[in-house]
C-alpha cells in the first residue's frame, strides 16, 4: 500500500549579512539584479503609498529554491491593490511577500528567462500557505 506524500513545510533564511552581495545576481541574475531589486522596491511603493517610504529591506530564501525581499519596518503597512480591491493592513513581511510576487509576475511577462521567473514565482507561492498571513496574501495577488 503506498502512503501519501507528506506535505513539505517551506521555511525561510534570513540571508546573514555577508552573504546579502550574492543574493541579488542568484535569483534576478547579473544582468537583471539592479532592476530587479528596483522593480521590487516600486511595487511596493505602488502597493503602498501612503505607509512605505523606502528603508532597509531584509532578504531571504525558501527551502524550496524561492526567494523574496520585505521591509525590516516593525509596523503593519496598508496594501492597496486596485487591480482585485485589496486593501488591508499587513505585516512588513507579509508586504515584502506581495511585492516580491508582484515583481516576478511582471519579470515574468517582460524579460528574457520568462520560465525561470515562473518557477521563482511558484516557489515563493508554496511558501505562503504555511505564513501566518497568508490569507491576506492570497487576498492581495488574487
Amino acid at each position: 500500500m503506498n502512503t501519501p506524500a507528506v506535505p513539505q513545510i517551506v521555511a525561510a533564511s534570513v540571508v546573514p549579512e555577508e552573504k546579502r552581495l550574492d543574493f541579488l545576481p542568484a535569483f534576478f541574475g547579473p544582468s537583471l539584479m539592479l532592476y530587479g531589486e528596483a522593480l521590487v522596491y516600486k511595487w511596493m511603493g505602488r502597493l503602498s503609498p501612503l505607509h512605505y517610504g523606502g528603508g532597509l529591506w531584509q532578504f531571504y530564501t525558501l527551502s524550496n529554491g524561492g526567494y523574496y525581499m520585505a521591509p525590516t519596518a516593525p509596523e503593519r503597512l496598508r496594501l492597496s491593490v486596485a487591480g482585485n480591491g485589496f486593501d488591508g493592513f499587513v505585516s512588513a513581511d507579509a508586504a515584502g511577500v506581495v511585492a516580491t510576487l508582484f515583481a516576478l509576475g511582471q519579470l515574468a511577462a517582460t524579460e528574457c528567462e520568462p520560465d525561470r521567473f515562473v518557477e521563482l514565482y511558484h516557489a515563493l507561492r508554496e511558501f505562503i500557505g504555511d505564513h501566518a498571513e497568508a490569507a491576506f496574501i492570497y487576498r492581495a495577488i488574487d
